[in-house]
């Protein structure tokens, strides 16, 4: 009986494993590289580098994505907006997409940022605006303490940037475990992560409206393969030590700050991130949009937009735009 048992354990183990490998490797060829890979201190990380056209208006501009994403999110929301406006840059975080992880700080929003701005000096890109969403609204500000020199402006969208209570969803933190978050990823977020992935992708856009082609276009799916999962999971469960310590120094950012939020947004909460932020930052634009979740970026991307032209010297009227806006949803 007891070999029975221990044969169809292995055989589920087996067959699990097996599936993780062949859907990893199906991802991976619908999902490819799309940019370069960048030596950035014995490590790669991949960005797509749009050049800037000879009627550019516009600094460069760097977008960073948040948890569980990679650069095709950004690109999704910004590129048709701003393409041949300026130098755009996308990036895969450390250990995100088809980035290599590096070393150990980069589980940490400030060692990403100095990667970020190793990348820059790669493309020889003095400075830029720094678009920063969610978890890479984080990042964002850590480069305008980290590398203020290469942060012309901040844009911070739903940014998770201070202490918060409670902790975060137990499967970060399991799957950051040494060893069982390498059985719980090799063996379980696959499967578990396909079933759930368009509604948790749904949820995150509530309750805006959820492009039908998202998943196709964004490649989520790509945060399914077991080392990227951990690596998501240990960003996630590192995050609150960061911000704890790196939060006392936000006065400190000097760098022209706009900070969009929905009011709505059940993932990263505007009081505690965005409010708290625009305290901290002197002279910095806080814009709370009524009707908005978590997905500034697509709910409001021609307010973002708005706001990288102002962060860039462009006279802009960013209040009355996000009062025009909220009618609209209103309506």
């Amino acid at each position: 009986m007891i070999s029975a048992v221990l044969i169809i354990l292995a055989a589920t183990i087996l067959a699990l494993l097996v599936f993780t490998r062949f859907q990893s490797r199906r991802i991976e060829r619908l999902f490819p590289v799309i940019g370069e890979m960048v030596d950035v201190g014995g490590y790669r990380l991949h960005c797509v580098h749009l050049r800037a056209s000879s009627e550019a208006d516009l600094p460069p501009v760097v977008f960073i994505h948040g948890a569980s994403g990679n650069l095709r999110d950004q690109m999704m929301a910004f590129r048709d907006r701003l393409e041949g406006r300026a130098d755009l840059l996308f990036v895969d975080r450390p250990g995100h997409g088809w980035s290599e992880r590096g070393n150990e700080t980069n589980r940490y929003p400030d060692g990403q940022a100095r990667a970020i701005a190793a990348l820059l000096e790669h493309k020889k890109i003095d400075h830029a605006v720094i678009c920063g969403h969610s978890f890479g609204g984080a990042i964002a500000a850590s480069m305008a303490l980290e590398a203020p020199h290469k942060v012309s402006g901040l844009l911070l969208l739903s940014a998770a940037t201070h202490p918060w209570p409670g902790g975060v969803d137990w499967h970060y933190t399991l799957s950051a475990t040494p060893v069982l978050g390498r059985l719980f990823t090799e063996l379980l977020t696959m499967p578990a992560g396909l079933m759930r992935i368009s509604r948790v992708s749904r949820c995150v856009f509530r309750p805006n409206a959820y492009p039908d082609d998202y998943l196709q276009r964004s490649a989520t799916a790509l945060v399914l393969r077991p080392q990227v999962f951990r690596n998501n999971g240990s960003d996630v469960a590192s995050l609150h030590d960061h911000v704890t310590r790196t939060a006392p120094h936000y006065r400190t950012i000097q760098a022209p700050t706009v900070i969009i939020t929905g009011d709505i947004d059940e993932i990263v909460s505007p009081d505690i991130h965005s409010v708290a932020l625009a305290r901290d930052i002197a002279g910095s634009q806080l814009l709370r949009i009524r009707g908005i979740g978590h997905k500034p970026d697509f709910a409001a991307t021609d307010l973002c937009v708005a706001a990288i032209e102002h962060l860039s010297g462009s006279p802009q009227d960013l209040a009355r735009l996000a009062s025009d806006l909220e009618r609209r949803l209103a309506s």
